[in-house]
């Protein structure tokens, strides 16, 4: 018996925003108040402390309320969150187990837990990314209050990363195929009950690890270099051009880091989908060979 909500569909991201777009709706909506929220919350320390410095509390309420509403927004997404994915889950791997019902068990088990990976992205990595671009334009917003320069700084600092990952995406797309390619025959090698097999298939896996750790390292390390030039130009231009307080020169800084820190979530998001790609061409095929073309959906 199929699933009916994933009946004779591609078992895509596409897909099951689709079929579930009400539950996931309501989850990416509370996301979307937790994240705003805590982008909020360095500007307001920002304010409080000018306002204990002139012997006002005021601010210091409004932090306050700022942070009671984002624990209960927080609190609330996770126990909802659980729930509404567990259930997804669940109809992904029953849907996906009937299809796969006339392929050899090693692959068939292999593709149940790559399917996983789908609902994992829309629990997981969606709502970081959608974090990251919440706090991307809360910071770019700030930075412009305080002055272009600094926003002009970070826009620059974002294309050259995006520039930087993509010359890496086929890489990624093509070492995450391999990978999941032996990690399908997995269970078939172990039940040969060969030593030397296993120890191959090991080895095989280990070094296709290997290549991508290599290929992230090199990747975040290019990235990491022109943010962390960013935040100590914004550092040095606050410091040395501006006339502001303390608590403005806190927010500066704050917004500068938190511009840094959602700006290293866009590559882990789109490594992610490269792989995400790759599965879902692999689990969508009746056959145990898989494709290398990027997944269009």
């Amino acid at each position: 018996m199929q699933t009916p909500m994933l009946k004779g569909e591609p078992l895509t991201i596409g897909t099951l925003l689709r079929a579930y777009r009400r539950p996931i709706s309501l989850t990416w909506i509370l996301t979307l108040a937790e994240t705003t929220l805590t982008a909020l919350v360095p500007l307001f320390i920002g304010f409080a402390i000018d306002g204990l410095l002139t012997q006002s509390l005021d601010d210091l309420y409004w932090l306050a309320s700022v942070l009671a509403g984002l624990i209960a927004v927080s609190v609330s997404r996770r126990v909802y969150d659980t729930r509404v994915y567990g259930t997804i889950r669940v109809d992904l791997s029953h849907e996906l187990a009937e299809r796969t019902d006339n392929i050899p068990l090693s692959s068939q088990n292999a593709r149940l837990g790559m399917s996983r990976e789908l609902v994992d992205f829309l629990e997981q990595e969606a709502p970081a990314l959608m974090n990251s671009v919440v706090q991307l334009a809360v910071s770019f917003g700030v930075l412009f209050m305080f002055h272009p320069v600094l926003s002009y700084a970070a826009l620059g600092g974002a294309v050259l990363m995006i520039a930087i990952y993509g010359s890496f995406h086929g890489r990624f797309f093509r070492l995450n195929a391999d990978h999941n390619q032996q990690t399908e025959q997995q269970v078939r090698v172990l039940a040969t009950k060969s030593p030397q097999a296993i120890l191959s298939h090991f080895t095989t896996l280990r070094r296709v690890e290997v290549k991508l750790s290599d290929t992230e390292a090199y990747v975040y390390g290019s990235i990491y270099s022109v943010l962390m030039g960013f935040l100590v130009f914004n550092l040095w231009f606050a410091a040395t051009t501006l006339t502001v307080t303390v608590g403005t020169i806190f927010s500066i800084i704050s917004y500068s880091w938190e511009f840094v820190e959602s700006s290293l979530m866009l590559p882990t998001t789109l490594q992610g989908w490269s792989r995400l790609s790759e599965i879902m061409q692999r689990i969508n095929r009746s056959d145990q060979t898989s494709s290398l073309r990027p997944h269009s959906k």
